[in-house]
């Protein structure tokens, strides 16, 4: 079978779970980024099936966050969100999910090295109540112990970030952080100031994830507190994936409209 650049395939070795991008081919090699999950990986080009959408759908951007607001006699201001992605296709998914969900978000496409230089500016800037940090991560065990950030791809960089933030607002009730991508050290960006983080099983998490969990909090009354656990199962992989704090909501209600 000939394969070309931009083709969505699927990996045979691995019973076929990820739905991938061929974003370029060397040899008998194919370089492949998810196109769902926050993923870069490579196969050899034997290993690949070409993917036909029409026989399983991968678009699960149309879920709508439901919070049944009763709008009644009073308004609603939802949370702000400042979303910083390094990778563009990804953060392209999550605005168009804002809008869906009429959230206001600001978009940032960032490498996830620049964020900790970049991340008090733009905090400053914009006064968002919910920032996300995320791009790519991956766990290297070949490196060492799963403790160590030294052994992951960009979690140093999100942690660094993450306490920058923190330097601007202390108060995780203020500014909601939510911090990660696929395999990052969920405990060491807790302990950094995040309110929610991945990932606990350091397990591959859903493009959408972070911008799930912004969006129910955006959506929430600030005076009432979120369900944890329900919270996290909304998310791809839910506690495996994603984990944080209790926390409440981030939207003002007032009356009258």
């Amino acid at each position: 079978m000939i394969f070309h650049i931009g083709d969505l395939v699927t990996r045979k070795s691995y019973q076929h779970d990820v739905v991938f991008k061929i974003l370029n081919i060397k040899g008998e090699v194919a370089y492949l980024k998810g196109v769902q999950v926050r993923l870069y990986a490579d196969a050899p080009l034997e290993d690949l099936e070409l993917y036909i959408e029409e026989d399983r759908a991968i678009d699960e951007d149309e879920v709508l966050i439901d919070e049944d607001l009763t709008r009644g006699d009073f308004f609603y201001l939802p949370g702000k969100v400042l979303h910083i992605d390094a990778d563009g296709d990804y953060l392209e998914r999550c605005m168009k999910f804002y809008k869906k969900n009429r959230v206001m978000a600001v978009g940032k496409k960032i490498e996830e090295s620049e964020v900790p230089k970049r991340i008090k500016s733009l905090l400053l800037d914009y006064q968002p109540d919910i920032v996300i940090i995320t791009g790519h991560d991956a766990y290297y065990p070949k490196k060492g112990g799963i403790g160590d950030i030294k052994n992951y791809r960009n979690t140093e960089y999100f942690v660094k970030a993450v306490k920058e933030a923190r330097k601007v607002e202390k108060s995780h009730e203020k500014l909601v952080i939510i911090a990660g991508a696929c395999q990052s050290n969920y405990e060491e960006l807790i302990c950094a100031g995040a309110n929610f983080a991945s990932s606990p099983k350091r397990i591959n998490i859903h493009a959408l994830d972070p911008a799930i969990i912004a969006t129910v909090l955006a959506m929430s009354e600030r005076n009432k507190e979120i369900d944890l656990v329900s919270l996290l199962e909304k998310t791809k992989y839910g506690a495996n994936g994603m984990g944080g704090i209790i926390s409440n909501g981030m939207m003002y209600v007032g009356f009258p409209r």
